[in-house]
């Protein structure tokens, strides 16, 4: 019988989240995995009674069960036909930590780098540590067995899991942990005992045992599955581990279940406890040695040397990722190390991680390694960082999988082959193996990851939009299976069999393995209901993959130019690696919506996922005419940081203007848009009688009225006008000659002052300081003739007349703009947008206009900065008086340009101290913040840490911030003034 979603409805009870639209449904479709299949339905349980009920109706249903995380998977395990089970939003609880014992039970919910901060005053540590660890969750590394860099000290998560509470298919709840030989023999004698009253728990003990008992199971076993000195072994059920456990193999381990539910993939069980064992915290000293090789075979063969020198980890970086980063606006900061070879290519990287108590046992090791590598003629340049230096490594390394979703175009490296592991000996014959391979297709791989523990992961580069591209997902799959079997390696090191390498089992085991695995699925799970299709019986390998062949879809006319492809294309650097699933304990801004609710569809991903989802399957003429489109940008705050952020650099922010410009096109522009959009139109009328402004909005009551009246929530202050506009205090102090400076006899470097039209009529004090401070300093500041910014059109997706307002700004300006006469502007989201959106909008006539222009756009801090740096301003100017200062960055600042100018000059007083707080977005975002319907979300993003920051701080101490919006959510939100940078530094003058 076929099951519909709309046949589905949540069970009687059921408390959490039941979903089956299709917009919902899409979002969950797919993970980081090639593969693409819509579930029934989307769940989010919040108790153990939800899951329960869950199991029942997928017995009454008679559908699958799919339990997920963080849907990073990589072989597709969380993607399926059946209900997905999500219970990353409320099975999160950190349950019990015992520091003694060493050991933290814990939800499947629960982020492993959030584990390990609750962890740390206690002095103790979760040690796998997946490159996804800032959103990776305990469930998903049990389930899939997940490793790491540092898996040559740690090894894989299944050596670190005690203990695991659980749901069986008959929705039984059981408790699995070690047991001694004796205590396991016992409780086999008593099931055996029930005369057939046995549990399902009782008959997975009674079956496992007389199947690993069994000496022709035992010899297949031993000789077929992957060499034990291989640390990531994890191609299909493991049985081997259960093998060499007592009292099969005397002398073992005691026998424990949870080494056979690591890496089981959901399929045999639901997991709702987990109980970990935890490590020591790390040596204090953590010192990274980059070695810097010619080629692939170089750097393995150097990993060899620095395994001797019993390294944390050693991971690889190869030239592709490299020239990547160099891309990349945060990862290009993080590549600061790179030193290219000497024909001026990008080198192989090799991390060595030599973390030891002190620095100089660090760099005693180092010189040690580095000198056997030199004599051996391993890698020409080999830097020794540490501190700060090391995390920018680690992003870099990590980044890896998001970078190579940068490649422009439909050619992709695609996770096939990307998870095979042999001896670490092997691994040098193995790759060149391999790389021959490849070439006989004239196809390239990357190659990058954990050298130290004899996995690399390679990604060829395939085009799966084409019927050549299919043929090739499965060929070379087909091949490197052949290849690892040879090595007596394992298909999959940590990421999983799933529906990607289920169909090679039982040649990398065996055909009567495969038939033990098939039989422990049946035992466990009899019905199949748990994550049906992974591991075993999956359908072959390139079916339901994410992109048909040979998939056409229209060309798109396009508002924004799409540098070197087109819109679609850039939805689809999207690969589904969730680092827009962090939250705010990890730093950063993206993405701000999804820390606050937590919500799968107000991501980054869900985003170009579902705008991907529309421009490739809409049946409509206007595929941006979408509906379920709309409904996903909603919450989206424009902030710009997956632009940054995001290592595939998908600018969601763009994305949003130009789905909303197609999407107006077809249904009209709202009224509110419009009035927003023409915020600085409406504020030039208000100018001239800012007093009747002032005392509608500034009256509580009488603001509530006209907040309500354009759609704007009750509650929201609203920017009030100055008594003039700094374009006209401007003029009029020129006029009257009232420029003055510090140092009159000194000539006048000249600039141009963007006017932006929130400065011009709302900050106007603000303006006024900026502008007498740089007259102190000695500059010329001239206002030129200019439009409106258009940052507010932008915001609203009216692309039509942001274009105009940006043709006509660079026509007026680009005979004025140079690097010796910059344009600066005071507001970052107005002057930024010349660096950001007027290179891709303004009409291809202007476009190198446009680019000349945005290389000498500056913010306020940069033009500072600069002139810093050219040693023109005097920091002896400034007050030595010692004041706190705060500092919360501008989202599109962070995006586009930096928060180390910002840092620097509010520096230049010699005893103010500069602290940034880690704050993310501030959730204002322009009009966001003032629309009825986001009001909520934009205080929920502004209470994760910034406004709580804000309202601890002493009164003395100064909160700067950039942004008018910024300033004004703190204004609302904490009931402090923020200061601009140019009004601290002004007050700041001697």
């Amino acid at each position: 019988m076929t099951r519909t979603a709309s046949s589905l409805v949540p069970p009687p009870g059921f408390e959490g989240d039941f979903f089956t639209d299709s917009t919902l449904r899409t979002l969950y479709a797919t993970d980081a995995s090639a593969y693409r299949e819509m579930p029934l339905a989307v769940t989010m349980p919040k108790s153990v009674a939800d899951l329960k009920a869950l199991i029942k109706l997928a017995h009454e249903q008679k559908v699958s069960l799919i339990p997920r995380t963080a849907g990073t998977s990589l072989a597709g395990q969380v993607v399926g036909s059946g209900i997905v089970v999500d219970v990353s939003k409320y099975f999160t609880r950190i349950l019990e930590v015992n520091p003694d014992e060493r050991w933290v039970r814990v939800q499947p919910g629960v982020v492993r780098d959030e584990l390990n901060m609750f962890l740390k005053p206690y002095g103790l540590y979760f040690g796998p540590e997946t490159s996804t660890a800032n959103r990776a969750m305990i469930g998903g590394m049990v389930g899939n067995n997940s490793c790491g860099s540092n898996s040559v000290v740690y090894r894989a998560t299944r050596e670190h899991t005690l203990s695991v509470k659980a749901l069986l298919a008959d929705g039984s709840e059981v408790a699995f942990s070690s047991q001694t030989a004796w205590d396991f023999t016992k409780a086999v004698g008593e099931a055996s005992w029930k005369n057939g009253s046995t549990t399902l728990a009782d008959q997975i003990l009674l079956k496992t045992n007389a199947m690993l008992a069994n000496p022709a199971n035992q010899q297949e076993i031993r000789s077929q599955f992957p060499k034990a000195s291989i640390e990531r072994r994890n191609t299909g059920y493991a049985l081997d581990e259960l093998l060499n456990c007592e009292p099969f193999t005397p002398g073992g381990e005691p026998f424990n279940f949870c080494k056979l539910i690591a890496g089981s993939e959901g399929t045999l069980c639901f997991m709702t406890e987990i109980t970990l064992n935890l490590v020591p915290l790390p040596p204090k000293e953590q010192g990274l040695v980059c070695v810097h090789c010619h080629s692939i075979d170089e750097s393995l063969r150097a990993t060899l040397v620095a395994l001797k020198y019993k390294p944390q980890a050693v991971e690889l970086i190869d030239d592709i990722i490299l020239e990547r980063a160099d891309s990349n606006p945060e990862q290009r900061k993080n590549s600061f190390f790179v030193q290219k070879t000497p024909t001026d290519g990008f080198p192989i990287i090799l991390v060595v991680d030599l973390s030891k108590p002190t620095r100089a046992e660090i760099e005693s090791t180092a010189a040690e390694m580095e000198a056997e590598m030199r004599a051996a003629g391993m890698g020409y340049h080999y830097p020794l960082l540490f501190g700060e230096d090391t995390k920018k490594i680690w992003t870099l390394r990590k980044a890896g999988l998001g970078l190579l979703g940068n490649l422009p175009g439909d050619e992709k490296a695609v996770a096939v082959i990307e998870d095979t592991a042999v001896d670490v000996h092997d691994l040098p014959d193995y790759i060149r193996e391999f790389n021959e391979i490849l070439k006989t297709h004239n196809m390239a791989s990357v190659h990058y990851a954990h050298a130290g523990s004899g996995e690399l992961h390679l990604r060829p580069i395939i085009n799966l939009k084409t019927a050549e591209g299919h043929r090739q997902f499965r060929m070379i799959a087909e091949e490197i299976a052949t290849l690892v079997k040879k090595y007596n390696g394992s298909l999959s090191g940590e990421h999983g069999d799933g529906r990607l390498r289920g169909e090679f089992i039982p040649q990398m085991v065996g055909q009567h393995n495969y038939e033990l695995m098939r039989q422990v699925k049946q035992l466990w799970d009899p019905e199949g209901i748990f994550n049906r299709g992974k591991i075993v019986d999956t359908p072959p390998m390139d079916t339901y993959l994410r992109y048909e062949a040979d998939q056409r879809t229209p060309d798109f006319q396009t508002y924004f130019r799409y540098t070197n492809q087109t819109v679609l294309q850039h939805a689809e650097q999207c690969n589904g690696s969730g680092d827009c699933r962090k939250t705010e304990l990890s730093g950063g801004t993206m993405c701000p919506s999804y820390m606050a609710t937590r919500n799968e569809k107000d991501t980054t991903r869900a985003r170009a996922n579902i705008l991907r989802e529309m421009l490739t399957r809409s049946p409509k003429e206007n595929r941006f005419d979408n509906k379920e489109i709309k409904e996903v940008y909603d919450l989206c705050l424009s902030c710009k940081a997956c632009k940054s952020e995001c290592p595939s650099n998908v600018d969601v922010a763009k994305l949003k203007a130009e789905f909303l410009q197609h999407y107006y096109d077809a249904n009209g522009v709202p009224i509110r848009s419009r009035l927003i959009a023409n915020f600085a139109r409406l504020s030039g009328l208000a100018s001239y009688v800012p007093w009747a402004w002032n005392a509608v909005l500034g009256t509580s009551s009488l603001r509530r009225i006209a907040n309500r009246l354009v759609g704007f929530h009750p509650d929201r202050t609203m920017p009030l006008m100055g008594k003039t506009t700094l374009r006209a205090w401007s003029l009029g102090r020129r006029a009257k000659g009232h420029t003055t400076q510090l140092t009159p006899h000194a000539p006048r470097p000249k600039l141009f002052l963007f006017c932006d039209e929130f400065t011009n009529f709302n900050d106007v004090a603000v303006g006024q300081k900026a502008v007498m401070l740089l007259e102190r300093l000695g500059y010329d500041v001239i206002i030129p003739t200019h439009g409106e910014s258009g940052r507010a059109a932008l915001s609203k997706g009216m692309l039509k007349y942001a274009k105009t307002l940006a043709d006509r700004n660079v026509r007026d300006l680009r005979g004025l703009i140079s690097d010796e006469t910059p344009l600066v502007g005071i507001e970052p989201s107005a002057i930024l947008t010349f660096r950001d959106e007027y290179p891709d909008l303004v009409d291809a006539s202007l476009a190198d206009d446009a680019r000349e222009l945005a290389k000498h756009a500056l913010t306020f801090e940069e033009f500072i900065a600069r002139e810093l740096d050219a040693k023109r301003i005097d920091p002896a100017l400034f007050t030595d008086e010692p004041r706190l200062i705060k500092l919360h960055g501008h989202c599109q600042q962070k995006a586009v340009s930096s928060l180390v100018p910002s840092k620097r000059i509010l520096s230049l007083p010699k005893n103010y101290t500069v602290e940034i707080i880690p704050s993310g977005c501030c959730g204002m975002a322009g009009s966001f913040g003032y629309e009825k319907e986001h009001y909520d979300v934009s205080m929920q993003v502004g209470e994760l840490v910034l406004l709580p920051t804000v309202r601890k701080q002493a009164d003395d101490v100064i909160i700067a911030a950039a942004g008018t919006s910024c300033r004004h959510q703190i204004h609302d939100g904490a009931h402090r003034t923020a200061k601009h940078p140019a009004e601290i530094l002004y007050e700041a003058l001697r």
